[in-house]
């Protein structure tokens, strides 16, 4: 059997509030490719200020030079995430094989049938990380399959079949970042598959944000929303977008469900209550969720991402669910910090593109066929 190799996984969501650093020991455990051994070794998330948070913000419609500065501030930010990981884990970085970094997506146009090839951007400059770091980096997972035809997103598809397969069980991993995706994983690896299924926590952070002036992020534990009420005309005509209808494959970003949805929001609703408005959005979330998993019948749905930290999120969701005798958990309970499974999903894609072997999942993306993901930098 192979030696393991130690990646460190790196990924900076949607929700644009911290990078999270993993350092994960990956071997192979089997024949087929897809058995493999994982085991995380430290994880650590750096949150970001109010000013590279905002920095952030103002790049997703930003000038040009606004996004190729931040490519390398960024760069460094990353990179300095990577060395205070291995200098808690008492590692070197002669003991890290590579790196695999997600970036900072800032815009993302997914393929239509009037445009049959995509485009998405991702910054965090590789070279930075690589130079500072001294250690091989993998970036820019999405641009290969979008070149293929795909949509770039979801990517970790793959490494969820990885770990969370099991015989004669579907189960729904379901990430709950800035925007929710899944991955219904069933036996059959050629019937599994994955796609963005809305906002997840993009809508209340920003509506949140904009009631508190910038002073406050995210609503703690959902308490807010749990004080109010969803105002149901609102809540009608939000389910009605026609994301929602659209089929599989499909992907989405903050450039739909972002700062100027929750603007419109507040334009012709601005006398709701904060509490009735964020009530509101956490229903839409729970209720888009629901909606789109359903389907497939899953006996479980497994929930990673900051949207797990929502206790009155997860409480809608276990209602909705229940109903249909399915399991709601946090990734917690399979040892995984619901925080960092993003960082341990890439760090998995990096070890298959330095085993040449194609991490993308044709029936969840779209694309043409299986390639291999990512751009090497050496250091």
């Amino acid at each position: 059997m192979s030696e393991f190799m130690r990646i460190i996984g790196l990924m900076s969501g949607t929700s644009h509030d911290g990078v999270d650093a993993a350092i994960v020991e990956i071997k192979d455990a089997g024949d087929s490719g897809l058995d493999v051994d994982v085991s995380v070794i430290s994880h650590l998330h750096v949150p970001y200020d109010k000013t590279l948070r905002d920095s952030i913000g103002q790049a997703f419609t930003g000038s040009a030079e606004q996004i190729c500065s931040l490519n390398f501030v960024l760069g460094e930010v990353f990179a300095q995430a990577v060395l205070m990981l291995i200098q808690e884990a008492g590692l070197r970085h002669q003991d890290i094989e590579a790196i695999a970094s997600h970036g900072q997506t800032i815009y993302h146009i997914p393929p239509t049938i009037h445009r049959r090839v995509g485009s998405t951007l991702q910054i965090g400059e590789s070279a930075v990380i690589a130079d500072r770091t001294g250690i091989l980096t993998i970036s820019d997972f999405r641009t290969r399959d979008m070149a293929a035809g795909g949509h770039g997103a979801p990517l970790v598809p793959l490494a969820d079949y990885m770990l969370f397969k099991k015989d004669r069980v579907v189960r729904a991993v379901l990430n709950v970042g800035g925007i929710s995706n899944v991955t219904i994983v069933k036996e059959n690896l050629n019937d599994t598959l994955a796609f963005d299924i809305g906002p997840g926590n993009s809508l209340i952070d920003e509506a949140v944000a904009i009631y508190s002036n910038g002073a406050v992020f995210y609503d703690n534990n959902g308490n807010l929303a749990r004080a109010g009420s969803p105002h149901m005309p609102l809540l009608e005509e939000l389910l009605c977008h026609p994301f929602f209808r659209q089929p599989p494959p499909k992907s989405t970003g903050r450039e739909m469900f972002g700062t100027e949805f929750v603007k419109d929001i507040l334009r012709y609703y601005g006398s709701l209550a904060q509490t009735d408005m964020l009530s509101t959005l956490t229903h839409l979330t729970a209720q888009v969720v629901f909606d789109a998993i359903r389907p497939y019948k899953p006996q479980e749905v497994i929930v990673s991402g900051g949207g797990s930290r929502n206790a009155f999120l997860m409480d809608l969701l276990n209602e909705r669910f229940k109903e249909k005798g399915c399991r709601v958990s946090s990734i917690a309970s399979y040892g995984f910090l619901p925080e960092a499974k993003e960082a341990i999903c890439f760090a998995i894609l990096g070890y298959l593109t330095l085993k040449h072997r194609p991490a993308n999942l044709p029936s969840a993306t779209g694309a043409s066929k299986s390639v291999l993901l990512g751009k090497i930098t050496l250091p």
